[in-house]
């Protein structure tokens, strides 16, 4: 058996990474590298465990699965058809399989692969991707890792890129440290269309036809630009800018709930607005399975005694359901949720949220210095909105409005969507001292009418909580 691999590709297959990331250009060769690589894993480690997957399985069937059945020796492993899955003389297997939503994951919750493979991996969500990470394992020791590659664009993009090539230096393994405190190993090997001299001798014109498309897309498929990339809806996200550790939210500012209510999912954002205006996103629900009355109590256990400007909602939950004659508010309201109608307007409301986030310069206020800034932070313990908010991409029929589908990421960016359509007001500026004075019972007047050894004490009170 000969296989004729390039440079990057053996780069690929021998890669020391738990993480490894082939691609960036279309034609670099990333789906054959895939296949040459899990083909030899499975022949050096006896009784090795892979799969390989796609975001659906007629993906797979047009592919990966029609170029092994032309590529695997028949001598060395056998094909099930109805099993999708490659079994090895030596006792090695090879699964293809899909995730197509968020809940596919849970169908590998007990299975154990050596080897997990990812082909066009920015088609993928952070979750899918992160979830099967911990079904790499296995009894055995052989080395475990995480083999994708992919081409720039998706709804993985983002995460892709921040996750891979942000790190550094392509070809160099990297040590990334982990949200747990753990670490773990990355590497990207960007590859060319003209480092697969074998596509180009069996299809010269092939670079003819990429030079053929717009600019954009031209960059991000011949030339893996990763910086280019039309199908982002919010490209004035960047976690570096809008995403911030927590603090303590001041009492006195105003609060703010937005929510959108399925059974498929349940999210809320939670939103304090400063006295500039500034908002900050510091909680989040994001929940699966609830009927209204439970989602009513899952509510009410975040808002605890914090009182709230307003709790909006979008117009279809007045709408009655047929066997109840209720709406979904009036249950709410049963359960002591007054919601307040938002507008529905998509594309006006997301122009109000590329408004609450755009990045601007402004002048700091101690240094003067020139900063960049924005009107809405997110506190980094919301992740379903940090995840799901620069995964929104352009709808294909009206690119003023966001594409609906992987559902899993629409809903807690509808929430945030009808918080920033919505008539919020800024925090009103306090008096320190009244408000000081407030919380020991006191009045401004009642000095004049202390002596004064009283007086004493209450200046001295206010003047210890000023510090």
């Amino acid at each position: 058996m000969k296989l004729s691999i390039t440079t990057k590709q053996e780069l690929f297959i021998n890669s020391t990474a738990f993480e490894t990331l082939f691609g960036g250009a279309a034609g670099g060769g990333k789906s054959y590298g895939q296949l040459v690589d899990a083909l030899l894993y499975a022949l050096k480690y006896p009784k090795s465990k892979q799969i390989i997957f796609r975001r659906t399985f007629p993906d797979l069937e047009k592919s990966l699965i029609r170029v092994s059945l032309e590529m695997y020796p028949r001598e060395a492993a056998d094909y099930n058809s109805s099993k999708h899955t490659w079994t090895f003389k030596n006792g090695s297997i090879i699964d293809f399989g899909y995730i197509d939503n968020e809940k596919d994951v849970y169908q590998y919750q007990s299975a154990e692969y050596d080897v997990i493979r990812f082909d066009e991996l920015t088609h993928f969500t952070e979750y899918m991707y992160t979830y099967m990470i911990s079904r790499c394992r296995g009894a055995n020791p052989y080395p475990k890792g995480m083999k994708s590659s992919t081409n720039p664009g998706g709804v993985g993009h983002t995460w892709v890129k921040e996750r891979f090539i942000d790190i550094g230096e392509p070809n160099k393994v990297h040590e990334c440290k982990l949200e747990t405190g753990q670490t773990t190993t990355r590497i990207f090997i960007p590859s060319l269309v003209t480092d697969n001299k074998f596509m180009l001798s069996y299809d010269p014109d092939y670079i003819k036809r990429l030079d053929a498309l717009p600019e954009k897309e031209r960059k991000a498929l011949k030339y893996g630009d990763w910086d280019i990339y039309d199908g982002m809806f919010f490209k004035e996200f960047k976690r570096s800018l809008h995403v911030i550790e927590p603090f303590q939210i001041p009492k006195e500012w105003n609060k703010y709930i937005a929510l959108d209510y399925g059974l498929d999912m349940f999210a809320v954002v939670f939103v304090a607005v400063d006295t500039h205006n500034k908002a900050y996103v510091y909680n989040e629900i994001h929940r699966d399975n609830l009927i209204v009355s439970e989602a009513c109590q899952v509510l009410k256990s975040y808002m605890r005694k914090n009182e709230f400007k307003g709790i909006y909602a979008p117009p279809d939950l007045w709408n009655r359901n047929r066997d109840t004659g209720k709406s979904t508010a009036e249950i709410f309201f049963e359960n002591g949720v007054n919601l307040e109608k938002t507008s529905n307007d998509r594309v006006g409301g997301w122009l109000n949220v590329k408004e609450w986030i755009k990045p601007y310069k402004r002048r700091h206020e101690q240094t003067g210095e020139l900063i960049i800034d924005c009107d809405l932070k997110i506190f980094n313990n919301c992740i379903n909105l940090i995840k799901c908010l620069p995964s929104l991409q352009h709808d294909e029929k009206n690119p003023n409005d966001c594409a609906t589908e992987p559902h899993e990421i629409t809903h807690i960016t509808d929430a945030l969507r009808y918080f920033c359509v919505s008539r919020t007001q800024p925090s009103k500026e306090i008096n320190q001292v009244k408000q000081i004075a407030e919380d020991f019972k006191i009045t401004m007047d009642m000095p004049s009418k202390l002596d004064y050894g009283e007086e004493i004490v209450v200046v001295w009170m206010i003047v210890m909580n000023l510090r």
